[in-house]
């Protein structure tokens, strides 16, 4: 269904796109891994039981799946029928380098200055390689500054004298425990 849409499908690996996912990547038109994602490829497996004639059965579907596969990584990679089938044959594991180099994807994810600008606007948050917590942090803020019209420091003085009302822990507490917490999130 990707391969069949009228516009341009590009696939970013922010992760992990092993096995069936490594499939999947190939329908894009441009493929970008971020310089600390993988991409495996290995055989297809199944489960079989019965007699002989089932084992058979099984090993010519194998078969099949494995050509099935081979046929996106020809079209995204122009490799050999060959020398894919020896790299599924290993199970072979790719870091974003190694798969540029070999075909299965065209680029680097990486940060552009229209894009380092654009998170203002949290448009770039589900690009999670790039994930900033201080950038979201700082946009969130500049969001509820706007709407409520209170700044940051105002909210703050606001926050410590509330909390001096009703728990009688100060913001500085406050900010120590959601730090703790921070580093388990």
């Amino acid at each position: 269904m990707l391969t069949d849409y009228k516009g341009n499908v590009t696939v970013k690996i922010d992760g992990i796109a092993a096995s069936a996912a490594s499939v999947v990547a190939m329908a894009g038109n441009k493929v970008l891994m971020s310089p600390v994602s993988m991409m495996m490829i290995h055989n297809p497996a199944t489960f079989a039981f019965g007699d002989h004639a089932e084992m058979q059965k099984a090993m010519a579907m194998l078969d099949e799946v494995k050509e099935s596969i081979i046929n996106a990584y020809v079209i995204k990679t122009g490799l050999s029928r060959s020398k894919l089938s020896h790299l599924m044959d290993a199970e072979t594991w790719m870091n974003a380098n190694m798969a540029i180099e070999l075909g299965f994807a065209d680029d680097m994810i990486t940060k552009t200055e229209q894009e380092k600008e654009s998170i203002e606007g949290l448009n770039n948050m589900t690009d999670s390689m790039l994930f900033s917590r201080t950038a979201i942090s700082n946009t969130l803020q500049n969001k509820l500054e706007k709407h409520y019209g209170v700044s940051k420091e105002d909210v703050t003085k606001q926050a410590e004298i509330k909390v001096l009302e009703v728990k009688g822990t100060s913001a500085s507490e406050l900010k120590e425990r959601l730090n703790f917490m921070k580093r388990f999130i």
